[in-house]
């Protein structure tokens, strides 16, 4: 377990943007989340029928990789929505947060909790939820098993079929007022999957298969790529300018993911609607130690962190 270094430099960073700039920035908007909301709900829609069209003909292979991009790509419009910065009004965030992270087996009220923790303790070894269950890949084996989505898809059986019940494993990182909600959006998600797989029986389809969960599994991997890119090869402190990586990627990318990739400017103020994220940028990037151009560059970086490890972990 790596060192974790205190700095003592966060409020001074959080004073780089103005105050009255801050302010605007926060603001959260209603048409923001329900246009880009729309748009990605098209593109989902226009997968899923390009996956059925394509059904029986090798076209469906790059059928099935497109949706699943689209599919996983939800993950940004849950973590928008669990801080809330999705839409202005507070029930809409709740509803998206609910049915994309449903979409990409996630509990997002679990999810809520756990997200609150990581940005509490970033890079903290010790309480960063992200390194406690993941740990940052040393090695070859440790690296191609965490993009496998091997360890993801162990996780979110736990957070499915044991959370409802009221079982809390090893989970020490979220406070214990927490769990009714995490219960709650657990029996919610339970009963979505379950009506989800009685229709399709009932109904004799396999729809629901071929347009959400396949393309779920086939991107799996390209989720676990994006989010490695976030803190790894970072320093383990509470230097904000430091500690996340922001990765400017393309406008396909930073769309999909609702501008996640700005991701040291929302570390840095977590209360930043998505919408504004790239003016964020603009203040902060004179000051932040990694910025990216892309995604390829950030996982050569890590690639090469592991070229002397050997293939095993």
């Amino acid at each position: 377990m790596g060192a974790y270094t205190i700095t003592g430099q966060r409020a001074r960073q959080m004073r780089v943007v103005p105050a009255e700039v801050l302010k605007r920035l926060y603001t959260r908007s209603d048409r923001h989340g329900l246009v880009q909301t729309a748009a990605h709900v098209a593109l989902l829609v226009a997968g899923g029928w390009l996956v059925l069209a394509t059904k029986g003909t090798w076209w469906v292979v790059p059928a099935l990789l497109v949706q699943g991009l689209f599919v996983n790509s939800l993950f940004g419009a849950m973590h928008e929505s669990v801080h809330y910065g999705s839409f202005k009004t507070r029930w809409m965030a709740d509803v998206l947060a609910f049915f994309s992270g449903a979409a990409i087996l996630n509990n997002a009220g679990f999810y809520r909790h756990y997200h609150m923790a990581h940005h509490r303790y970033t890079q903290d070894p010790a309480r960063d939820p992200e390194l406690v269950t993941s740990g940052t890949p040393k090695t070859w084996g440790q690296y191609l098993f965490r993009v496998s989505s091997i360890p993801f898809l162990m996780l979110r059986v736990r957070d499915i079929f044991l959370f409802p019940f009221g079982y809390r494993g090893d989970v020490d990182y979220i406070h214990p007022s927490a769990w009714p909600e995490v219960r709650r959006w657990g029996r919610w998600l339970l009963a979505l999957y379950a009506v989800l797989i009685v229709g399709s029986i009932a109904l004799q389809t396999t729809v629901v298969l071929w347009v959400w969960f396949i393309p779920l599994l086939v991107g799996l991997p390209f989720l676990r790529l994006y989010l490695l890119c976030e803190h790894t090869l970072c320093p383990n402190s509470d230097d904000g300018f430091a500690n996340t990586r922001t990765t400017l990627s393309n406008p396909i990318v930073r769309f999909l993911m609702w501008n996640l990739p700005y991701h040291a400017e929302h570390h840095l103020f977590p209360n930043i609607a998505f919408h504004n994220l790239p003016e964020a940028h603009r203040h902060l990037r004179p000051h932040l130690k990694y910025v990216a151009k892309g995604y390829i560059q950030v996982q050569g970086e890590i690639v090469r962190s592991l070229s002397r490890a050997p293939l095993s972990s």
